[in-house]
């Protein structure tokens, strides 16, 4: 198996391609989602803003467990050292399950007390805290799910991604359907519908890249499953990279959380057409993460290669592509607004609200390309404590600027959509100067 991989552009798209296909499609879920709870009231539209940033703070805890390790197993497949990449793996695996659980504890004794003091509508929060309790329980099968796709790109076997997240989408489309409705012959639920749902798409998918990678031998051309006992420095090593990234992931979700959480103060229809953009966001992302997570796996697996004096060259590959396609994207959201916006079932002045701020979303989204492929570059050094420094100073101007103009100054959610721009412009900056600095240079991981 070739585990190491070339600065060539077509290197870079089989490697970012597949993951941006593996993204859109739990996005696809999301929106999925969206679209029938938008058919089934604007209410539960809005409280699905709450809920699905809520659930992401976990989501996002998982991928920064999963980012930290995919920079390990990537540095390792760059120094050849295959045996190295189970044992690493399985210690993860360990680490999840115990977030998981602690997830699950959070929702179920923490989280009502929060909701109940943030949200002003009664009857939003009953359904939040209801609705929460049961989706919660997707969150061990998301993490594993998510740290066998950090396997797979680590050793240039992103293309077996599709296929978990086909099935994943496949099953939440079905369920989606069959739960909220109560479509062949299941129960009509509503909104909790939707969680059910989820949480049988999520198993689907993890039971299904579990097959491909036993299906196609990748198991055994790394020894993957050989080194499953407890290993202590392992874990050690696994959360010295990644609890940086945990951290800066949940406070940048926290931060979005805190958002839709003043907007709720704005009312319903403002709530509902944020939670739209996040979709959005979403989905028309999804190339910027690809080529972030290809940036994080390719810079660590070329320094595993001896090659540090060819990183920036790499970087800058990258950066073109994702940019290329962040514009066209940006220019498709600006043609079509109202074709993206109609399929959510509201009223034209509904629509008319939101087109706005889509456009304030799409040059954000070009702004998202650059920085995070940056961000990313930093993470494959080896340095995820930098990481957690330039988030933690972006989140800061992010919630200031959100606080003073929703809350204090009461305007426009169109005007509050305008954090996007401060945050990934304050990402940027100092990614950008310390990958020019060549600080990183000789750190090992």
């Amino acid at each position: 198996m070739q585990l190491t991989v070339e600065i060539t552009n077509k290197q870079i798209l089989r490697i970012a391609l597949p993951i941006a296909l593996s993204i859109l499609v739990p996005n696809i879920n999301f929106i999925t989602n969206n679209i029938f709870l938008g058919h089934l009231s604007e209410e539960a539209l809005a409280v699905a803003g709450i809920t699905g940033v809520y659930y992401l703070v976990f989501g996002v805890m998982g991928f920064g467990l999963s980012s930290g390790l995919q920079a390990l197993m990537s540095r390792r497949a760059g120094e050849n050292k295959a045996g190295e990449i189970g044992l690493l793996f399985f210690q993860a695996v360990r680490i999840a399950l115990a977030f998981a659980i602690a997830g699950i504890l959070i929702t179920w004794f923490i989280a009502p007390a929060i909701l109940k003091y943030s949200l002003h509508n009664e009857q939003d929060i009953e359904m939040a805290i209801d609705f929460l309790r049961i989706r919660i329980w997707g969150v061990p099968f998301l993490y594993i799910y998510q740290l066998r796709n950090a396997l797979l790109i680590s050793i240039n076997k992103s293309k077996y991604l599709i296929i978990g997240t086909l099935a994943e989408t496949l099953a939440n489309v079905f369920f989606d359907y069959a739960f909220i409705f109560g479509h062949f012959g299941f129960p009509e639920m509503g909104f909790n519908g939707a969680a059910y749902a989820s949480i049988i798409a999520e198993f689907t998918g993890l039971v299904t890249i579990f097959s491909v990678i036993h299906f196609k031998g990748i198991g055994k051309s790394i020894n993957l499953f050989k080194n499953k006992k407890l290993n202590l420095n392992s874990i050690k090593i696994i959360l010295h990279q990644s609890s940086p990234l945990i951290l800066q992931f949940a406070i940048s979700l926290a931060s979005w959380e805190f958002f839709y959480i003043l907007i709720e103060h704005h009312g319903t229809q403002p709530l509902a057409i944020s939670n739209i953009m996040r979709n959005m966001f979403g989905i028309f992302g999804c190339f910027a993460w690809s080529f972030a997570s290809a940036s994080n796996s390719m810079v660590s697996n070329i320094i595993g290669q001896k090659l540090e004096h060819r990183v920036k060259e790499l970087i800058y590959k990258i950066t073109k592509l994702g940019l290329i396609f962040s514009i066209c994207i940006a220019i498709l959201i600006n043609l079509f607004t109202k074709f993206f916006l109609s399929a959510y079932g509201q009223s034209d002045s509904f629509i008319e609200a939101a087109i706005p701020v889509a456009r304030v979303i799409s040059l954000a989204l070009v702004l998202q390309s650059v920085s995070t492929i940056w961000l990313n570059a930093v993470l494959g050094t080896g340095n995820s404590r930098r990481n957690l420094f330039t988030e933690t100073i972006a989140i800061i101007l992010y919630c200031i600027y959100v606080y003073t103009v929703l809350e204090y100054l009461n305007l426009s959610i169109t005007i509050g959509w305008m954090s996007e721009w401060i945050y990934w412009i304050a990402l940027f900056v100092p990614s950008y100067w310390y990958i020019q600095s060549n600080k990183w240079m000789g750190k090992k991981i």
